[in-house]
């Protein structure tokens, strides 16, 4: 809208000058000049101030991302390889890695760095939670850590594998399905039956 707004005043003022004598075109033209610069100097300002603040949103507020993969089915992902959820990650959520039992979240994989990956908060610390081909058949979640599993179990790398995960590597809580948008609904946060724990922690 702006840059509408700028052409508009400078090329009808440059060519109404057009049949004037030469020293009333220079001076057009240098008014005209003195608007470009004008405009140019407001974008430059505007342009720093928005790109930190989109910056910043997305690395503190939200973002949004595309899952990819099965380990998730049938909440994320139900159509296979034909389709991909995207959903709405809230980094603001997890700012105090305030998490609950059912949420799902996304976090950085605990085997690499690189990665970010999408699960379902099974237990929070000082649960007792019983393993699906973990190497110990029951597991108490110590201190600043929480237990996550993929809904899709035998498809899915989580702590069945490589244990609890520090509550350092959460990421962003995925609150909504986006697209494609005969899926958008909200995600709730719902423990699977068959994941009910041995023990909870004292609230």
């Amino acid at each position: 809208m702006d840059t509408g707004s700028a052409c508009g005043h400078d090329l009808p003022g440059l060519g109404g000058l057009c049949g004037q004598s030469g020293g009333s075109v220079n001076a057009g033209m240098a008014q005209s000049k003195g608007w470009v610069r004008r405009y140019f100097k407001a974008f430059c300002k505007g342009f720093f101030v928005a790109v930190p603040v989109a910056v910043t949103f997305l690395d503190r507020v939200a973002c949004v991302a595309r899952v990819e993969g099965a380990s998730m089915q049938p909440s994320l992902n139900p159509g296979g390889s034909q389709s991909s959820d995207v959903v709405l990650l809230n980094h603001w959520k997890v700012r105090n890695f305030e998490v609950q039992r059912g949420d799902i979240v996304s976090l950085v994989s605990p085997k690499n760095p690189e990665q970010k990956i999408i699960k379902r908060v099974i237990a929070l610390e000082g649960d007792i939670v019983k393993t699906m081909g973990h190497k110990n058949r029951y597991v108490k979640v110590p201190r600043g850590h929480i237990w996550v599993e993929g809904d899709h179990h035998g498809h899915s790398f989580d702590s069945n594998s490589f244990g609890p995960v520090s509550l350092g590597l959460l990421h962003a809580h995925a609150t909504h399905i986006l697209w494609p948008p005969e899926r958008w609904q909200k995600l709730e946060s719902v423990l699977p039956p068959e994941r009910l724990l041995v023990q909870r922690e004292a609230e």
